[in-house]
């Protein structure tokens, strides 16, 4: 139960976004009661025994090159409360049906000499953002507003608002490169001919570049455990197990913060907010679902190109077209039979992952919203493509559908784990067009998860902006921006390759 009868703020959901919130109101010297309708705070960022014993599965979210990259994240002191990063020697890998296989490296020279005849084409599209990763970054993670750097923000924009498959053709000329891309941009989860499907691919470039795609030593779970520890060393308090349905079933608190999606939003504070503002909500579109398989293996993934074992994250599909195709597939509300599907291999750079010999493997593709076809087989055909002889080292398996996702945790509506539709209509109005997004209309009350600017991702801006709008409004309280050379690392990347 909660120490007192009344808080300055409250947040409800322990998510990334949520405990970001918490930490910048304790911070500011607020009482701060972090509710979690879960045993364990994290959301996203849990890690599980899913298959065997020993066999420890991130249960969402895997590799993080957002948290690394996140001016907030970065300016905390986690790596004091156990949190330490591993560093695979490639970001990313992308192998192909000849062998061949593309791979994204820390290094920029790196990956443009790897890149062939379209070497020179990615140095004129990256390089100017590489070299100003620092201004460019913070902007990228912020609502919409007036840009620090705003000719940075114009060329970025320029390349970033394009489809998908618009910038790849007209910047690339061989498989390779448009492929690397490709597997980037479908992060967005957004098919490739609609605008703005370009800007996470190129978001993520940019952060294996400036950042590597790391991630927890142990587990995702790592990083919620060492926010937590960090907020309660701040004086906030954290209550798990404690589902709210109602505002009735708060504290008092002059302000209230919901790490939860609109649909929670309006079953929650219904009666407060205004009718208007409600049916705006209503409207929020979430995309696409994933299906996930963890494996328990008895050897490591046998690529077929050994580059591949250099990367945590290896993206499955092909080329640029079979994966345009496999994501305009689930928007027609269809079932690829070759998906786009994203693999983790975290056991090959972490031991705590597996038992001595033994490794994990973490998988997904993206399906229509709450679809009900089970996709292990189309899965593990896919990494049997590239990896033939996969199948054989699987010891055990676990599966987990749309309806599982949601299950897990309500802010995956028919298994989006994104937090909603992020293309041109909502990608700057999340959840709906504001002046201050996170504010809703009714006093004290705001919205603080992937669902509002700048979206999905583990690294806990969405929280910072919110609560720095509460601080603001109700406590009259201005925070100092977040420097671009933070005071601290995330984490100290001190754990072994």
């Amino acid at each position: 139960m909660p120490k007192n009868e009344s808080y300055d703020a409250v947040v409800v959901g322990a998510g990334p976004n949520g405990l970001a919130a918490a930490i910048v109101l304790a911070r500011a010297g607020r009482s701060v009661l972090l509710l979690e309708a879960q045993a364990r705070v994290g959301g996203g960022t849990r890690t599980d025994e899913l298959t065997l014993p020993g066999f420890r599965h991130d249960v969402c979210s895997a590799i993080h090159p957002m948290a690394v990259a996140s001016p907030f994240f970065r300016a905390l002191p986690l790596a004091d409360f156990g949190l330490a990063w591993v560093d695979p020697p490639a970001p990313l890998a992308h192998p192909l049906d000849d062998g061949d296989a593309a791979l994204l490296e820390t290094s920029l020279e790196a990956t443009i000499g790897a890149l062939g005849a379209d070497g020179d084409a990615y140095r004129r599209l990256m390089g100017p953002f590489v070299r100003a990763h620092e201004r460019l970054i913070p902007g990228l993670l912020a609502p919409l507003r007036w840009p620090e750097h705003p000719f940075l923000m114009l060329r970025f924009g320029l390349w970033g608002l394009r489809s998908a498959v618009g910038l790849a053709e007209a910047l690339f000329r061989e498989p390779r490169a448009r492929a690397l891309f490709a597997g980037c941009a479908a992060h967005s989860v957004l098919p490739f001919d609609r605008a703005t499907s370009a800007a996470i691919g190129l978001v993520l470039l940019l952060s294996g570049h400036a950042h590597g795609w790391p991630f927890p030593r142990g587990g995702s779970e790592a990083i919620a455990r060492a926010l937590a520890a960090y907020f309660e060393s701040l004086g906030g308090e954290i209550e798990t197990d404690r589902a709210i349905r109602s505002l009735s079933d708060l504290p008092r608190a002059a302000a209230v913060l919901f790490d939860v999606t609109p649909r929670q939003l309006l079953a929650i504070c219904n009666d407060r907010l205004p009718s208007g503002y409600r049916d705006r909500l209503a409207a929020y579109r979430y995309g696409p679902g994933v299906f996930k398989v963890d494996w328990a293996l008895d050897g490591p993934i046998p690529w077929k190109n050994a580059e591949c074992a250099r990367a945590a994250t290896v993206h499955l599909g092909g080329t640029l077209e079979e994966i345009a195709e496999a994501e305009a597939a689930v928007w027609r509300g269809e079932h690829a039979p070759r998906p786009y599907v994203l693999v983790a291999q975290q056991s090959l750079f972490d031991p705590t992952r597996a038992p001595a010999g033994r490794h994990t493997g973490w998988a997904y593709c993206h399906v229509p919203p709450r679809s009900t076809l089970d996709m292990t087989d189309v899965i593990e055909r896919q990494v049997e493509r590239f990896a033939p002889g996969f199948r054989d080292r699987i010891l055990a398996r676990s599966r987990m559908s749309p309806a599982a996702f949601e299950s897990y945790n309500e802010n995956y509506v028919g298994g989006d784990i994104t937090g909603g539709v992020t293309d041109l209509g909502q990608l700057f109005t999340r959840p709906v067009a504001r002046v201050v997004p996170y504010a809703t209309p009714a006093k004290g009350i705001y919205i603080c998860s992937s669902s509002t600017p700048p979206g999905g991702g583990v690294h806990g801006m969405c929280g910072y902006w919110a609560a720095r709008a509460a601080l603001r409004s109700v406590f009259g309280q201005r925070m100092p921006a977040l420097s671009a050379s933070p005071v601290r690392e995330l984490a100290e990347r001190a754990a072994p390759r």
